[in-house]
């Protein structure tokens, strides 16, 4: 693999799980990484989790020692954001609420090289309202990785409104040199990927909700029934569901269409704080050594 042309030096905002995993896949890549987070906690660990996941493929026989050392090499962090403004490619990886994501371009804005191209790594946020807060409407795209990003092979491309030609070229070009599979999507809610996923976890969340089914009744009949490698609720738990109900949201505001309303139990774990694995329950609880159903 070989670093797209033009493209040397990457930043990439938000240190948490897409982060790092964002970091990981372009440092191994040969590029040089600068990580900027808010929490000086997330940002110190960045090293740690990427090596402990690098160690994986070392592990596996898929990389080397020394590319794992050399890739370590390349990630940087620091705490102000406006050292990530001379960079080649930004992308953003915060969570998936607009107002934060606005925050982040507008802060980023004024410290921009004129070439530099920024991404989103939004899962189903207007890719042209987005970029219409920045200077740089055409030189703005999404670029949607899968969790976990070290091992998932598909990212989704979307253009803007207002994204050129050369800007979109450029970041197929950067997902090629990942050795990843690019999808292109229209800039519509959810994209592809999420606009058929989510909706299918929300529907079992409202089997479970109607009492159709038990958690591990729903999952077992879709990892052996639709050959599912995992249940619908423990990908929700996986995904974390805080983002499953931030998308269902931003499905049923852009289209008004009933049939994205959010079920009302998902909604109600999310009340509670019961967000699935980062939090340790949500349809399962996982403080134990296996996860229990919580319903």
């Amino acid at each position: 693999m070989t670093r797209a042309e033009g493209i040397e030096r990457v930043g990439v905002v938000g240190a948490g799980q897409m982060g790092n995993g964002i970091a990981h896949v372009f440092a191994l890549a040969g590029y040089e990484v600068l990580v900027t987070d808010t929490n000086p906690e997330a940002l110190a660990a960045i090293p740690v989790i990427v090596s402990r996941n690098l160690d994986r493929q070392v592990n596996k026989g898929a990389i080397t020692a020394e590319a794992k050392a050399d890739a370590l090499g390349r990630i940087r962090a620091t705490p102000d954001m406006p050292d990530l403004g001379p960079l080649d490619l930004i992308i953003e990886a915060a969570t998936e609420r607009e107002p934060v994501k606005t925050a982040i371009f507008e802060a980023l804005v004024p410290h921009l090289a004129p070439h530099t191209i920024l991404a989103t790594n939004t899962s189903s946020i207007s890719i042209t309202r987005l970029a219409s807060r920045t200077d740089r409407p055409g030189k703005f795209l999404g670029v949607h990785f899968m969790n976990p990003v070290p091992v998932m092979q598909l990212v989704e491309l979307i253009r803007g409104i207002a994204t050129d030609e050369p800007t979109f070229e450029r970041a197929l070009s950067v997902v090629q040199s990942l050795g990843k599979t690019a999808a292109v999507a229209q800039d519509f809610p959810a994209f592809i990927v999420n606009r058929v996923l989510i909706p299918m976890i929300n529907e079992a969340v409202y089997t479970l909700y109607e009492g159709v089914g038990t958690v591990s009744s729903i999952d077992l009949a879709m990892k052996l029934g639709a050959n599912h490698p995992m249940g619908p609720l423990e990908l929700a738990d996986f995904i974390g569901l805080d983002t499953c109900l931030a998308i269902m949201n931003v499905l049923h505001d852009g289209f008004a269409d009933t049939k994205y309303r959010p079920c009302p139990l998902l909604t109600k774990y999310v009340e509670a704080g019961w967000l699935g694995r980062k939090t340790k329950r949500g349809f399962y609880d996982y403080h134990g050594d296996a996860p229990v159903p919580t319903r």
